[in-house]
């Protein structure tokens, strides 16, 4: 059942960083119910496969609101009444206007844990500005410290402000919050901002700066492809492997199975002789191909692993040992991490169609039948 399990959370439907925390905390056991809001003309059966391919929006229910109603509003807040936490990923200022906002909420429920997810925070100069990952990673330092020499920064998709530093730091406090709750503490607000997010990411960078063991220019340093025995190598195939045997006996054992002429294993940290050490990589990895390297590497600690598409990692020996992806409906997908040895998490619920539980989850809450066709009726729910 997860770890979670018995705990019911409230999620306002939105798209990024939110939808990542409910997965999250549905996939660790909680009861995710997603408020999908209900607009004039909203109608019409969704397809099938792209609601099966939402993966973010596995593990919840979902009830379909107009939140533009006052009775649609009051059905929310009895929902939170019972609920143990709420998601909400606007900007600054608009539950307040729905009338949900944490004052409301947390008087209707003191032990409410209301999360925020937003890029920028709850406030400061920048609190009401639009923005996405690429913007609030900007000015956390971390995308300017990804890429090669001398190239321009690369995003790392929307890894780093979106799921990273945004829905999972979102997910991490909420459950902090929960379990201050459990203690006997009360309900609180959850500010999660990407920038704040994703600064901390950083933490151990912005520690090796201040140490001086980590330059200004991007491309030049230990872990962002400045050292080239931390870097990705093309293969005669046009596959590439991964490399990245920091300790010394790693790196000697790299050599030794990548028989690099000429290459001293007590140079690894001498950057004057990393501009040879890396053609003499990259004319060695050219030489056989992607497969062959993983065999060559296969049982040794020179960290060395092929760099696999989204359509090979399932595939990976190792990963269908772990069970690390699964398939449900046809639709491949990463399985619930971590692993628990009590309460293990599982893949429950598939994606919902909007407002598919509509009935379930309000008659579960109390609502009569009679009532809850007059909602219909009236454009309330759908």
């Amino acid at each position: 059942m997860g770890p979670l399990a018995g705990l019911t959370v409230v999620e306002m439907a939105g798209i990024g960083p939110g939808p990542f925390a409910g997965m999250v905390l549905a996939d660790l056991g909680a009861d995710v119910v997603r408020i999908d809001r209900l607009t004039p003309g909203w109608g019409g059966a969704p397809d099938p496969a792209a609601v099966r391919a939402d993966v973010v929006s596995r593990g919840r229910r979902s009830v379909a609101v107009n939140l533009k109603a006052q009775e649609g509003v009051e059905l929310v807040l009895d929902l939170l009444a019972g609920a143990d936490a709420l998601i909400e990923g606007y900007r600054p200022g608009v539950m307040e206007r729905l009338g949900l906002g944490p004052d409301v909420c947390l008087e209707r429920n003191p032990r409410l844990v209301y999360g925020r997810m937003t890029g920028w925070g709850q406030d400061g100069p920048l609190a009401d500005r639009a923005g996405h990952d690429i913007n609030y990673i900007s000015l956390s330092g971390a995308l300017g410290s990804v890429g090669r020499a001398g190239e321009p920064p690369v995003p790392p998709l929307n890894l780093v402000g979106d799921y990273g530093g945004g829905g999972l730091l979102l997910a991490c406090g909420m459950v902090a919050a929960l379990l201050s709750v459990a203690r006997g503490g009360t309900g609180q607000v959850v500010d999660a901002a990407m920038t704040d997010g994703s600064a901390l990411l950083m933490a151990q960078f912005y520690g090796m700066r201040a140490a001086g063991l980590w330059g200004g220019e991007r491309g030049t340093n230990l872990l962002d492809t400045g050292a080239p025995f931390y870097d990705v190598y093309a293969t005669a195939d046009g596959g590439h492997v991964s490399v990245g045997p920091i300790e010394p006996a790693f790196f000697a054992e790299l050599l030794d199975r990548l028989g690099a002429d000429g290459a001293d294993a007590a140079g690894q940290y001498d950057p004057a002789a990393w501009p040879a050490l890396r053609e003499r990589l990259r004319a060695a990895f050219a030489t056989r191909t992607r497969d062959e390297w993983e065999a060559v590497f296969a049982g040794s600690d020179a960290c060395v692993a092929p760099v696999l598409s989204m359509a090979e990692a399932p595939e990976h020996p190792h990963n269908a040992v772990r069970g690390t992806f699964v398939t449900r409906d046809g639709v491949v997908q990463p399985a619930p991490a971590p692993r628990f040895s009590a309460t293990p998490a599982e893949l429950r619920l598939p994606p919902p169609a909007v407002g598919g539980h509509t009935d379930e989850v309000l008659t579960a809450a109390g609502v009569t039948p009679d009532r809850l066709t007059a909602l219909r009726k009236s454009g309330v729910v759908g």
